[in-house]
């Protein structure tokens, strides 16, 4: 299995780390930043302790808080995309968007994944990602973004989400985007709720029918905290481990983490452990 982005082709040898970096003061894990120069130091800090990704996002994602412009989001977008780029690191750039003026936006000034929490309503994500060449990662949810979905619940949440693959992938596919740029996610706690998201820990594995890679959002989830009776998320990274190691034996590609140091070493071990040829 390999990702086309950009004109690079990215395999898999061991699951890749993606490391957050939040522009936005807003993050619910308390660990956003507010002016360009911090982020760049943030992202720098993540690639040297071993993500594979950057995933940048400039409006928070939390349901509690007010959306900001357009403007004001792909301006905090482009001005970060632009100096990284020039920078020309080694590092795969996903941008964390979902408004489709601000998606072109960014995706004309660089990066290489656009990282879409709308579910993918229609194909005007898809298409943008096709112009630019970017990969187009497809979350699952329902509803609008950044509107709490707590009443939502499923009769069987992993038939429900290979449904909703098996559509948006053709989707995508129609709109011109490759099926070796497409990456799929359950989106963990996206309008689900505590037992859908644990019965996704448990039988993620339905999901390698895609065959396309899996990104699993695990980064100190209200789900971990739930379970562990913990509510603030900065103190969750202990849970978050944990789901790093189910979602690696049910074969998840890319985990998408605050801690990317404990990540990395956690994916070492448990590749030497699974799969010693590979180190």
């Amino acid at each position: 299995m390999r990702l086309l982005a950009r004109g690079r082709s990215i395999e898999f040898p061991r699951p890749l780390v993606m490391g957050i970096v939040n522009l936005s003061v807003d993050s619910f894990s308390g660990d956003g930043l507010d002016d360009v120069d911090a982020a760049l130091t943030k992202a720098r800090g993540l690639v040297a302790n071993g993500a594979d990704i950057v995933d940048l996002g400039a409006e928070s994602a939390r349901t509690n808080r007010l959306a900001i412009s357009e403007e004001e989001e792909a301006e905090r977008l482009c001005a970060f995309i632009s100096r990284w780029n020039a920078e020309a690191p080694a590092a795969l750039l996903s941008i964390n968007t979902w408004r489709p003026g601000v998606a072109k936006s960014a995706l004309e000034t660089g990066g290489d994944i656009l990282n879409d929490i709308s579910a993918l309503p229609t194909d005007e994500n898809a298409r943008i990602c096709a112009g630019n060449g970017a990969a187009l990662l497809i979350m699952h949810s329902l509803g609008e973004p950044k509107v709490a979905h707590t009443h939502i619940g499923y009769d069987n949440i992993m038939a429900r989400l290979e449904t909703f693959f098996t559509e948006k992938i053709a989707m995508a596919e129609a709109a011109g985007v490759p099926r070796e740029s497409l990456i799929i996610d359950p989106g963990i706690d996206f309008a689900k709720q505590r037992d859908d998201n644990l019965r996704i820990y448990r039988e993620l594995g339905r999901l390698r029918m895609f065959e396309r890679p899996i990104l699993l959002p695990v980064s100190r989830k209200t789900v971990i905290g739930e379970v562990l009776n913990i509510p603030n998320p900065a103190e969750r990274d202990a849970g978050t481990v944990a789901c790093i190691v189910q979602g690696m034996l049910q074969g998840a590609s890319i985990f998408r983490v605050h801690n990317v140091r404990a990540a990395v070493q956690t994916l070492r071990i448990i590749t030497a452990v699974e799969q010693p040829r590979m180190l």
